[in-house]
């Protein structure tokens, strides 16, 4: 057994299904240039976080964006962290909300240079709290203002501990349930998407969901959530059918967009990290080609957009690396359809033209 394997298996049970440790020394092994650095991305979906995988803050994650593409802003989702460390439970989170607001205004003095984190916030509420929500949901909106683009309750979850992530609080059917769909149609009369955080088997009930809720836009994370892990490692193919079939069935409802990424965590038993060195770009690019293209395919370039995940991702591949592997992926398309994918689609599906000092 390599050091390499032996350090990925000892730190993966501790972690679930989620983040990898990050390890610089090993991701420095593969350098490469950025490949068309005057693309403008908009990063769909990014944490700061001081946490059980890794200490990622605005500096790291400022570090990497000065790395060499053009990222113009950042979407900030929640992960569970700076929560407040007391008053009532459910406003516990806005505590998350009111620290992305300090590090927009640090990223928005422009000390930093032009690109915006934390452009907008997508925060984290109990969708199940009926007569409460609009307390929490007023409380996000107060400390956020306009950054305020959606929230997330976090509803994966999956028969098989080998892939259910300890430090996620969920249940079978969750997003069929009659509370969680009031709550959801609440945030489409505030303005407000729903950030949809799942895995693939759980896809036709977030469907049903899509369809509870036409007025209410749904964005998937991750594309989808495809496992590879546990009892899916040894059926990839009819995983990969299972996750395609669930995904066209959300792709046909209007109000339901997909963020392209997430493919760095030990859930898709890509296995980037239990190499010696770490993976280049092209390696990358070629693994995450069949989800990539075909969730593209289903969803058009209007509704799909790239994401890093970072730092949950970055366990796997550097920033230059994945943002290199999607510029790969997407090397035929026309400039148009480049656009919306690296930042058009993230643009107006966050707002973030209206939001205040963009």
């Amino acid at each position: 057994m390599s050091i390499r394997t032996a350090f990925a298996d000892r730190k993966a049970p501790a972690l679930g299904a989620s983040g990898i440790p990050v390890d610089l020394d090993w991701l420095a092994t593969t350098r490469e240039e950025v490949i068309d650095p005057g693309l403008p991305i908009v990063d769909a979906h990014t944490h700061l976080v001081d946490s059980y995988y890794a200490r990622y803050l605005f500096d790291d994650a400022q570090s990497d964006i000065d790395a060499g593409h053009n990222i113009v802003a950042t979407v900030f989702v929640e992960s569970g962290a700076m929560h407040r460390p007391s008053g009532p439970v459910s406003l516990r989170p806005v505590g998350e909300t009111e620290f992305a607001i300090g590090m927009a205004a640090r990223s928005a003095s422009g000390q930093y240079g032009k690109a915006r984190q934390c452009a907008a916030i997508v925060g984290r509420a109990d969708l199940m709290l009926d007569d409460n929500l609009d307390e929490v949901l007023d409380l996000h909106r107060q400390r956020a203002g306009s950054r305020l683009r959606g929230i997330r309750h976090t509803a994966a979850w999956d028969e098989s501990a080998d892939v259910r992530n300890p430090h996620i609080q969920s249940r079978s059917g969750i997003w069929r349930e009659p509370a969680f769909q009031r709550g959801v149609k609440r945030l489409g009369r505030l303005g407000l998407s729903y950030e949809a955080w799942g895995y693939h088997p759980q896809l036709p009930e977030l469907a049903a969901l899509a369809h509870a809720v036409p007025d209410t836009r749904i964005v998937v994370d991750h594309l989808g959530g495809p496992i590879g892990i546990g009892p899916y490692a040894s059926r990839r193919e009819e995983a990969f059918r299972q996750w395609r079939a669930g995904l066209r069935e959300l792709a046909a409802c209007d109000n339901v967009f997909v963020k392209l990424g997430g493919m760095g965590m030990r859930l898709s038993g890509l296995g980037f990290h239990m190499r010696e060195i770490a993976p280049t770009s092209s390696a990358v690019a070629d693994a995450l080609a069949p989800f990539i293209t075909e969730a593209i395919e289903l969803f058009g370039v209007g509704r799909s957009m790239f994401e890093s995940n970072f730092p949950p991702d970055k366990g796997s591949y550097s920033y230059v690396v994945i943002w290199n592997a999607f510029k790969r992926l997407a090397a035929h398309a026309s400039d148009a359809e480049r656009d919306r994918l690296f930042a058009g689609t993230a643009t107006d599906f966050y707002d973030l033209q209206k939001i205040e000092d963009f």
